[in-house]
């Protein structure tokens, strides 16, 4: 769907402010989605944009709403691991399983399908199903040495569930090979490495505030 010039600058702007706000401030992005919306509810970039932003903000139910209405706009199957997620994020997890068998899953590319094996092992662990969801990310992409865009997410989330099965000393491996394939800091492998080991950081902002109180401690003694 075309816009006149304005309006589709307009747009523009406001997409693009979602884009550069929606990992530091989901909220804001989120406003700024809604404003495009209100713009321009018939083209399909908007309402992915729109579904991401309601997505960052934990308003699965909007964000699946959205979703759905780009995918009929467009035909593509590109939102479908995240539409499953939705499902989970509002308490359906059977649903998000039910759309992992469905055709539209053949579709995907590796990215895709990928996504949609995280999903479907976030969704076993929410039944309480922890051998299941270590099972569904026992794949070829886990186990291969090349690193790829979802390389980092997918030992993550085995590491975090082989933690939760009490496996620990796996769980330390696969958290450090998921730090290794982390060029981008998408997850916080490093972080759970030191919290397994044992490792303390202080904030240097309150480390220097109580330096400063026994200083002052100090010299009120000395007085």
């Amino acid at each position: 769907m075309s816009l006149p010039k304005t309006l589709a600058e307009d747009v523009a702007r406001n997409l693009v402010m979602v884009a550069k706000l929606i990992d530091e401030d989901p909220e804001q992005a989120y406003a700024y989605s809604r404003i495009a919306l209100r713009l321009a509810s018939r083209v399909a970039a908007v309402r992915e944009a729109a579904g991401f932003a309601a997505y960052a903000t934990q308003k699965y139910a909007e964000a699946l709403a959205e979703f759905r209405a780009a995918r009929r706009m467009t035909g593509s199957v590109e939102l479908w691991p995240v539409m499953a997620d939705c499902e989970r994020g509002l308490g359906r997890p059977e649903r998000a399983l039910a759309m992992a068998g469905e055709p539209e899953v053949q579709k995907l590319d590796k990215a895709g399908q990928v996504e949609m094996r995280l999903v479907v092992a976030g969704a076993r662990r929410d039944m309480g199903q922890l051998d299941a969801a270590i099972v569904t990310l026992q794949s070829p992409e886990l186990a291969s040495s090349s690193v790829q865009p979802w390389t980092a997410r997918l030992r993550y989330a085995y590491a975090d569930a082989l933690l939760e099965a009490g496996r620990e000393d796996e769980a330390r491996e696969w958290f450090a090979k998921a730090l290794e394939a982390d060029k981008d800091g998408a997850t916080d492998a490093s972080d759970r490495l030191a919290e397994m080991d044992g490792v303390e950081f202080l904030d240097a902002a309150v480390e220097d505030e109580d330096q400063d109180a026994e200083q002052d401690a100090v010299e009120g003694d000395e007085r």
